[in-house]
């Protein structure tokens, strides 16, 4: 289901969220990463250096790390995910257009829900794992408790508003399996 995302979410309780403006950050983050036992990384859509980063840590780091991409918004990227070769995709929400290129990618994907209506959207396309975004303005905690009650099916990776002293709290509910942010590069 959804080319086995469940497996890296189960592996990788923490997805570092990372948006990467040059190469020094790259032996960086992954010296920071890994001083923490964390081995995951999704690298953001968010610079004009973004898709060199994914290439650049792929080549230097994939035999160690999960290397995920963010903010995958249209078809387009998702062919250049599969060029590359990364181990994860991850976007803030769908279309009918990106929906059947994330199935039909091979790549593990995490497609963005906020509301109820996503959610079974999402369910009819046969998914269960979802990123829940942005959780701290839709709800945060309290929102995923409710969804755990009415879809038993649907598993969540939270991020927006995920930070050092709230992960754990999130990661005590049933139906998350692991959460995202970026404050685990913050000094």
């Amino acid at each position: 289901m959804q080319n086995n995302i469940e497996k890296i979410l189960k592996k990788h309780t923490i997805i570092p969220v990372a948006t990467i403006e040059n190469s020094s950050q790259i032996d960086e983050y992954y010296a920071l990463l890994k001083t923490n036992n964390i081995y995951c990384i999704e690298i953001t859509l968010r610079t004009s250096f973004a898709w060199e980063a994914i290439s650049l840590f792929k080549q230097k780091y994939g035999s160690e790390f999960s290397i995920g991409v963010g903010t995958i918004t249209n078809p387009t990227d998702v062919k250049k995910c599969i060029e590359i070769g990364v181990d994860f995709i991850v976007s803030p929400g769908t279309s009918t257009e990106l929906c059947a290129s994330l199935n039909n990618s091979g790549i593990p994907f995490l497609p963005g829900v906020a509301t109820p209506s996503e959610i079974i959207t999402g369910l009819n396309n046969g998914w269960s794992y979802f990123k829940f975004f942005p959780a701290n303005l839709f709800g945060g905690r309290d929102a995923l408790k409710v969804y755990s009650s009415i879809f038993s099916a649907a598993y969540f990776c939270p991020t927006g508003g995920i930070n050092h002293d709230n992960y754990t709290y999130f990661l005590e509910l049933p139906n998350v399996l692991s959460v995202g942010g970026s404050w685990v590069f913050k000094k």
